[in-house]
């Protein structure tokens, strides 16, 4: 047998492996603390010269096997689980990029996180230049400056679902010596492996379709191990030099490839403490055993569905990568071949306070925060989670007034079919 399993395989067997008359499905480590014999045996876990686990804000054994199970799947040399996506994107870019760093950002990002990193990020000093991801590459070069230390995107942008040209993005980060940072939460592992295409770094809400039913909050944050830190040493001085908090060890010297993931679990987590919840963390591996066949149908139907809005007359524009014709098709058919994702984005021809008549006349699809879970969804971003953006903003983000998300769920599509037909109707 192969060492590398396929995708399936690695989303129910994944991360652990129960030795003879244990647990057969991973148990919930519900403690916070670990037992040792002796002094010197703790003393050696707070040193960082054995591993193991001591205490939940750093590691746990429930969290860890789903960590490894998102790392195998990413087909990356480690993982951190994190409280929610908002934590994973913020550990992502903390742990490379201090005070009077420099980060640029692909613009039409998902809301949370353009707030994050042009508020909250700004007032702890980082710096950020936003750019428009279909640009061509000299004039994103141009975004570029001495103190950038990374380069952040997501593969399926929420809510515009611009789909990146990930190698493109790659080559502009690795010219400049910076690793890519990419969000994969709506592609997941079972459509786009970032890592394959030239990505270092990927980060997920594994609240949307890892957890899949709504019930637990979560973020990841993979290393693929690839990126070459030491070579440019003076821009990661956070890994390439004595880390004081640890008797001065070196990360890239002391732990290699996993470095990077090493110094957000054991400096970033240890301090900061965004921990998921071991229960969470259970739950989310529930959601993983199904992944794959989850994925599978959100594609199916969201296919079906937006040729229907793409032939009905009061739509006046539909953005589904998997319609010929779409402006990223071309891009999804090498990077999504197998489909992109269940969120389609469209906009009525009647404007504005149509698109909350229409939402509010739905039975199967609920009004929500939430996306990319099994049931059927709708959201009004401009009224909703880019509420605080002005309309210049919106537009950057590529948010237009009347745009629509829709997030289709697994049921039977003849039903969302039905439902969003007599809420056009109303």
């Amino acid at each position: 047998m192969s060492d590398k399993r396929m995708l399936g395989t690695v989303c129910i067997q994944g991360g652990y492996s129960p030795k003879n008359g244990e647990a057969r499905v991973l148990p919930i480590y519900q403690s916070t603390t670990f037992k040792y014999e002796t002094s010197d045996q703790m003393g050696r876990l707070f040193d960082l010269e054995e591993s193991g686990y001591f205490y939940t804000r750093l590691q746990n054994p429930t969290n860890d096997a789903v960590a490894a199970k998102i790392a195998e799947l990413e087909g990356g040399v480690g993982a951190m689980l994190t409280s929610s996506g908002q934590a994973a994107n913020f550990y992502a870019i903390f742990n490379i990029c201090e005070q009077g760093g420099h980060v640029v950002a692909s613009a039409p990002i998902y809301g949370g996180t353009f707030n994050l990193f042009n508020v909250t990020l700004r007032k702890l000093g980082l710096d950020f230049t936003f750019v428009d991801p279909d640009a061509p590459e000299e004039e994103i070069a141009k975004a570029f400056k001495p103190n950038t230390k990374a380069v952040f995107a997501e593969t399926i942008s929420n809510p515009a679902l611009v789909v990146l040209d990930i190698e493109k993005f790659a080559r502009l980060a690795h010219s400049h010596g910076v690793p890519l940072v990419i969000d994969n939460t709506f592609a997941t592992p079972i459509n786009c492996r970032p890592f394959e295409w030239g990505a270092d770094i990927v980060t997920h809400s594994t609240t949307k379709y890892m957890d899949g039913h709504a019930m637990a909050v979560g973020g990841c944050v993979v290393d693929s191990g690839n990126f070459d830190w030491d070579a440019h040493a003076d821009k990661f001085p956070g890994l390439t030099t004595p880390d004081e908090s640890y008797h001065g060890i070196v990360y890239t010297q002391k732990f290699g490839k996993a470095a990077y993931i090493t110094k957000a679990t054991v400096q970033l987590m240890r301090d900061l403490g965004s921990i998921q919840s071991p229960q969470n963390a259970f739950l989310t591996n529930v959601g993983l055993e199904t992944l794959h066949l989850r994925v599978k149908r959100h594609c199916e139907n969201a296919q079906k569905v937006a040729e229907y809005l793409k032939a009905n007359d009061k739509v006046s524009w539909v953005r589904y990568s998997g319609l010929p014709g779409d402006d990223y098709y071309e891009v999804a058919q090498k990077y999504l071949p197998n489909g992109s994702c269940g969120v389609i984005s469209f906009g009525l021809k009647a404007g504005r306070d149509a698109c909350k008549r229409f939402m509010d006349n739905l039975k199967l699809a609920a009004i929500v925060t939430h996306v990319a879970d099994s049931r059927t969804s709708v959201l009004h971003p401009a009224s909703h989670t880019h509420r605080q953006l002005t309309d210049e903003q919106l537009v950057e983000a590529g948010v237009k007034p009347e745009l629509i998300r829709l997030s289709v769920g697994i049921e039977d599509v003849e039903d969302i079919i039905a439902d969003i037909e007599q809420a056009l109707n109303a």
